[in-house]
Parts: structure tokens; sequence; C-alpha cells
């Protein structure tokens, strides 16, 4: 942060500039014909690409899905999730059970 320097009090650095002054740059004077659009530009040379030398291999298609079979995969897994889920529910319930008992008898 600058200081106000001179015989100026300290508010004289936050007041606008006049009219007059020099400091401040004049605002720009707005055409009156209106937007006038973006300049001309001159169009490439013919043959501003690069070369193509090698051209690329057409894309391979997929193997059909079975979507049957993706369904029946998906249950299977989904029941051992499910059954994963019920053993470790199971212990954990057995485990409060017993830490319960201890801190209670």
């Amino acid at each position: 942060m600058t200081t106000p320097s001179g015989a100026s009090t300290p508010d004289d650095y936050w007041r606008r500039p006049g009219p007059g002054d020099g400091g401040a740059a004049e605002p720009a004077a707005t055409p009156t014909g209106g937007y006038a659009g973006p300049p001309a530009s001159t169009p490439p040379p013919a043959g501003w690409r690069p070369p193509v030398h090698l051209e690329p291999t057409a894309p391979r298609r997929l193997p059909a899905q079975d979507m049957a079979a993706l369904d029946t995969a998906e249950q299977r897994s989904q029941r051992v999730t499910y059954g994963f889920g019920a053993a470790v529910g199971v212990v954990l319930v057995v485990l409060v059970c017993l830490l319960c008992s201890r801190i209670i008898f």
C-alpha cells in the first residue's frame, strides 16, 4: 500500500480525481455505429495441413453380450455378498453380547 505524499490530508488519497487531474485516464469514447464485428481474417493457404501417411483402421465390433447369463451371475454374486454380510452381522452381535455380559456380570 502506498501512502499519500506532499501537503495533502490522508483522505485525499481515497478521493476520485477531478476532471482536470492528469493522474486518471479519460474514459474511452464509445463508437456511435455500434459493434462492427471482429476484424476480417485471411484464409489459410491451400495445403496448410500436414500430410497424412497412415489411415487408422476401422474400429472392431464388440462381441455380443448374453444378458441372461449376466443377470444370473449378478444374482449369484448378490447372494454371496448378502451371505457374507449376514455372517459378519451374526458374529458382531455375538461379540457385542459377550462384551455386554462381561461388563454387567
